[in-house]
């Protein structure tokens, strides 16, 4: 099995993945060890450079007695040097499980298609399923499911916005999102999550967004990979009051998937403010993972 859309997980999967997770969370709590990965190792992946995804799952392979192997953009020549069948068909022979973080979906649908062994998303342009794991998870640790919070998406129908969106509708988790007119989540993925049974609201205005909801959830205005975009997409959010600041928060909860651009998305305020809870959604990237690799070994 494969994990490269968060939607490739059943409702009923999903569930154990974050059952999973928070076990493991309160065993190293605890000081005690695991050993579903003795024994076996982890591929990652990696042409775009990333803090988190790395640190989370190399820290999780080794807290599930494994190993991992960080394979950069000087180590791995994908779908250049090598096509990607090739390298998928090779890794598929030394490692357990292979976790890519590259540009191009199509990749990672490949490396998922000639692999023998489970492929996992670790961020592609088109989607980012680890991290809607990690903020599910952090959502049913702070209000005990998901059929009492509302979240409140104001930002970029980007990456995560969109694994996001379908993670929300698998969960029966509601949502409204809030984007500038032309940022908005594709089409394809609304039509995704209505069949999933959950499509969110949509809106233009973040003030109108939030009313009622008891999270606040932002990203990046400017993804990696977007640089060309910068001048163009800051005036468009900005001009549009899409800054999350302690006013447009008030007492809801904030998250943020990380990094923040302080001042931009935004303010310092509102993100050392008493309701951000974006450093345990942080820290949920590594016991979600952990719960997923569990998932898929078993």
């Amino acid at each position: 099995m494969n994990f490269l859309n968060i939607d490739d997980l059943t409702r009923e999967q999903l569930e154990d993945v974050l059952t999973r997770a928070v076990d493991l969370k309160e065993r190293t709590a605890r000081g005690k060890t695991a050993d579903a990965m003795a024994g076996r190792t982890l591929a990652m992946i990696f042409e775009k450079p990333s803090t988190r995804t790395r640190v989370s799952f190399e820290t999780g392979a080794t807290q599930l007695g494994g190993h991992a192997i960080f394979l950069g953009p000087d180590d791995i020549h994908l779908g250049h040097g090598e096509p990607v069948k090739d390298t998928a068909r090779a890794l598929s022979g030394y490692v357990d499980v292979i976790m890519a973080r590259v540009y191009d979906h199509e990749d990672v649908v490949e490396l998922g298609e000639y692999a023998t062994v489970p492929v996992v998303n670790g961020l592609t342009d088109d989607a980012h399923p680890c991290q809607t794991l990690a903020d599910l998870l952090t959502i049913r640790e702070h209000f005990g499911g998901f059929e009492d919070a509302t979240v409140a998406w104001v930002g970029d129908g980007n990456n995560v916005c969109q694994s996001f969106v379908l993670g929300a509708a698998v969960v029966g988790l509601d949502l409204v999102v809030a984007t500038p007119e032309g940022y908005g989540v594709d089409d394809a993925i609304l039509d995704r999550a209505a069949e999933l049974g959950t499509a969110p609201e949509t809106t233009t205005d973040p003030e109108a967004a939030v009313a009622g909801t008891d999270v606040v959830y932002t990203d990046v205005w400017v993804s990696m990979g977007e640089e060309s975009e910068r001048e163009t997409k800051l005036a468009a959010f900005e001009g549009a009051g899409f800054q999350v600041t302690e006013e447009l928060l008030g007492d809801r909860l904030l998250m943020h998937c990380l990094p923040a651009h302080r001042g931009e998305e935004i303010t310092d305020a509102a993100l050392e403010s008493d309701g951000a809870i974006v450093w345990e959604q942080a820290e949920n990237r590594l016991h979600a993972q952990k719960g997923l690799l569990t998932h898929l070994l078993s």
